[in-house]
């Protein structure tokens, strides 16, 4: 039986492997993903000390304008009706607003719910994380693709759905396929470095601020900030969420410009973020939100 290889299991993989399911539904389908979990860009973490307190260290939120809704409709359904998405209701301060109208969604138990959702309907798709490719060759007809850690496997297909940067770094027989016109439209991609940090807060701690979420123009590494809890429209929940003792989160992004290249040094798996960062956080946040319980981030390159 033909096997076909996705690699990457963000929300381009995801799909990939739900749309083949569909249209082959006698194929062999295997996801491998080099991360802990499906999601990608689309992440969503969780408080070590509370499962159930969630923060988007990713996308955000989803934008659809009115063209796009329409070409993607069955999509759009399909996620609202499984209630994997809903109207993004609060203030977004700073927004641009697109030609023809748009209309925001949100993900009521996380971003990296519509992966999820995804893999799900790839309906016995074999999904493997922790599986970093490194090579691929080809062998005939055959895919032979190496990983981390790992014995070689064979593939009748392969489909990479990860950033151009790690497709260009693949060793093997992928550099000699690609056409000179090819490999330079693809090293024409460049992605924005960044880093999302997540402060989580005691249920009882309250944000007294008029959006749900606020780009930032004029901070030297702030570019975006959300609270979480707000931003998903749980406000009418608000006292289960504190008589659970369940937390309230807040999601930064934060722009590394090459003039301060200590930001991306110290922020390492093992510590927090700059004296610098924090006093610019503090900056847009209310004073007593400065005693945060917990902290997570992650980088985005």
């Amino acid at each position: 039986m033909s096997r076909v290889l996705i690699v990457g299991a963000g929300l381009t993989g995801s799909l990939c492997a739900c749309l083949l399911r569909r249209e082959m539904p006698n194929k062999v389908i295997v996801v491998w993903d080099k991360s802990r979990g499906a999601g990608g860009r689309m992440s969503t973490s969780r408080s070590p000390s509370d499962a159930s307190c969630i923060v988007d260290l990713g996308a955000q939120y989803i934008t659809a304008t009115t063209y796009y809704a329409k070409m993607h409709q069955n999509f759009y359904e399909e996620l609202l009706a499984h209630g994997v998405l809903k109207p993004l209701v609060s203030s977004v301060e700073g927004e641009v607003m697109k030609d023809g109208g748009h209309k925001n969604y949100v993900s009521p138990t996380g971003v990296s719910a519509i992966v999820k959702h995804f893999l799900k309907q790839s309906a016995g798709a074999e999904v493997f994380f922790d599986h970093h490719v490194t090579h691929i060759y080809q062998k005939g007809a055959i895919w032979e693709v190496c990983r981390k850690g790992g014995a070689p496997e064979q593939f009748d297909a392969v489909v990479l759905t990860m950033p151009v940067p790690q497709i260009l770094q693949l060793q093997g027989d992928v550099g000699s396929l690609l056409k000179k016109s090819q490999r330079q439209q693809l090293e024409a991609v460049s992605y924005s470095s960044r880093y999302a940090l997540g402060l989580f807060y005691k249920a009882q701690a309250h944000i007294d601020v008029p959006w749900a979420a606020k780009y930032i123009s004029n901070n030297p590494c702030i570019r975006f900030i959300a609270i979480d809890d707000k931003k998903r429209n749980l406000g009418q929940c608000y006292h289960v969420i504190a008589a659970m003792s369940l937390c309230v989160s807040v999601s930064l992004s934060l722009s590394l410009p090459l003039s301060l290249p200590c930001l991306c040094l110290s922020l390492s798996a093992s510590s927090h973020p700059t004296p610098l960062c924090i006093n610019q956080i503090f900056f847009l946040i209310p004073n007593q939100l400065k005693k945060y319980i917990y902290l997570l981030h992650r980088h985005w390159r």
